[in-house]
């Protein structure tokens, strides 16, 4: 047997399987070298560039074949330095502004480390890091003010944990039969804004209801479902025999931060016997704040809930989370058991229900510690903290563009994100002047169309972000309108 495999007790060799190492000592330096390098890179974060593209070297370098061979883990250490960790997406810099993705923590980052170290498997059974998670679906039930009979699960995001509700909704307007029978020729309609994330029309797809079988409501000027128009849809689709089975308000819509009028949804869904799924993928965190909660009443009168973690919360991706107002319901439209899988109460097989009744994965990684530790180590007080800064500092920005010629404020503020347009410029134009700045490195903006126009997007989530970032949108902006307006195009 080769040396280099043999295990960590002294005077034993390892089966020939093993990937532990030969030598524990070297790799535990290289370990204590790669988080040494994290804690720097994420110290000196705001002084590099925000994004920048791979070279083309670079890469050539992942056109690389299968490797049959296996490398010092140094040398693999070494290429992730090179290929991977100059090139990310660039969230963690606090000019990233492009879409809203959260900057992550120290703790999370940590959290990620002890959670692969554990390597549990949290589809079910009966170990700690389940009792984890369902403390933190319990923690936000207690945000979003449900009752104490409220599940849920932590899921990759938000995007997911639509997918699950739609599941869950469609359970409750068929019954049992659909899971064996599936819908037959009963015509399901769901009813959104059409200001409402694609992954609502994907989870449609994904459940076999067909992405038509969303009703997009025209919004009103501050870009909420227009509540007397959903009313009039209903009634004719029901005249038309189609079966009406749930209404998905948005908190936080993709382009603007809008929120719909909750609190009316609710009522309408309780008059027409409708499931009230609200999508806040990142607006269920304004729930911690006395001044923002009023945006979102009604809330807490919904069937479901989805929202994301990694976005305002700050933990690292991926974590999103579905709360259900009746646990009972997640259950009866996902509990399938295998025997080899039966619960028998007591030993490692005990702890019903296992997240795998609740949702459709049994291989879950442990997310939630990343989750728990965050809000154990800041609170939630200095987490409402955080969004209401961005909140503020979305305002700043506003007020700012307002009074700037050059510039135009095409949307209202709702929460966090800015939308805006430079005089002069098209769409081509605007598109460059995003695409420049990613570039650059100065800032990253990302575009959505808005009205038939194209325009600039920022939304304000980093917690490292400052006022002195903000201001820089505008600066970079007027310096970008130059380069695609002023001086001419070739």
């Amino acid at each position: 047997m080769d040396g280099h495999l043999a295990g960590p007790h002294a005077g034993e060799r390892s089966c020939a399987g093993s990937l532990d190492p030969a030598e524990w000592r070297a790799l535990r330096i290289l370990g204590h070298q790669m988080l040494d390098d994290l804690f720097d890179d994420l110290e000196a974060v705001r002084e590099g560039p925000v994004w920048q593209p791979m070279p083309d070297d670079i890469r050539a370098a992942w056109q690389a074949p299968l490797p049959h061979s296996g490398a010092d883990p140094v040398d693999v250490y070494a290429d992730y330095r090179r290929l991977v960790a100059p090139y990310g997406v660039g969230n963690r810099h606090p000019r990233f502004f492009g879409w809203v993705h959260g900057g992550g923590t120290v703790i999370g980052m940590l959290a990620e480390m002890l959670a692969a170290g554990l390597n549990a498997n949290c589809g079910g059974r009966d170990h700690a890091p389940i009792e984890v998670e369902r403390q933190v679906v319990r923690w936000a039930a207690e945000m979003l003010g449900f009752p104490k009979e409220a599940g849920g699960l932590v899921l990759s995001g938000t995007s997911m944990a639509n997918f699950v509700a739609v599941l869950a909704a469609r359970w409750a307007a068929l019954g049992g039969a659909v899971r064996e029978d599936g819908i037959g020729g009963t015509r399901l309609m769901a009813y959104a804004s059409d200001g409402a994330h694609m992954c609502v029309a994907r989870a449609l797809d994904m459940a076999g209801l067909g992405s038509r079988s969303l009703r997009l409501i025209a919004c009103d000027d501050a870009g909420r479902m227009r509540i007397p128009d959903l009313a009039e849809r209903l009634e004719a689709d029901r005249a038309a025999g189609m079966t009406p089975f749930m209404v998905v308000g948005t908190a936080g819509s993709v382009d603007i931060g809008a929120i719909d009028d909750l609190a009316g949804l609710a009522e309408m869904c309780r008059e027409n016997g409708l499931w009230f799924h609200v999508d806040a993928a990142f607006g269920a965190m304004a729930m911690l704040s006395d001044r923002l909660q009023p945006l979102l009443r009604g809330i807490e009168q919904a069937d479901s809930v989805v929202f994301d973690f990694h976005k305002w919360m700050q933990v690292p991706y991926a974590a999103g989370c579905i709360v259900v107002r009746d646990q009972a319901v997640l259950r009866a439209a996902f509990v399938r058991q295998a025997d080899y899988l039966r619960p028998t109460g007591r030993g490692l097989t005990a702890g019903e229900p296992w997240p795998v009744d609740l949702g459709p994965e049994l291989s879950r990684g442990f997310r939630a510690l990343k989750v728990w530790m965050t809000i154990r180590t800041y609170g939630a007080d200095r987490l409402r903290a955080v969004v209401e800064h961005c909140c503020v500092l979305a305002q700043r920005l506003a007020a700012t563009i307002a009074r700037t010629p050059e510039l135009e404020l095409v949307a209202p503020v709702a929460l966090n994100i800015v939308c805006l347009r430079v005089a002069g410029g098209d769409d081509a134009t605007h598109d460059g002047i995003a695409s420049w700045l990613q570039e650059t490195g100065r800032s990253v903006l990302s575009t959505t169309t808005l009205g038939g126009r194209r325009v600039l997007r920022a939304a304000i989530v980093n917690h490292r972000t400052r006022a002195s970032d903000v201001d820089a949108i505008v600066s970079d902006v007027l310096d970008a309108r130059n380069v695609f307006v002023v001086m001419p195009r070739r």
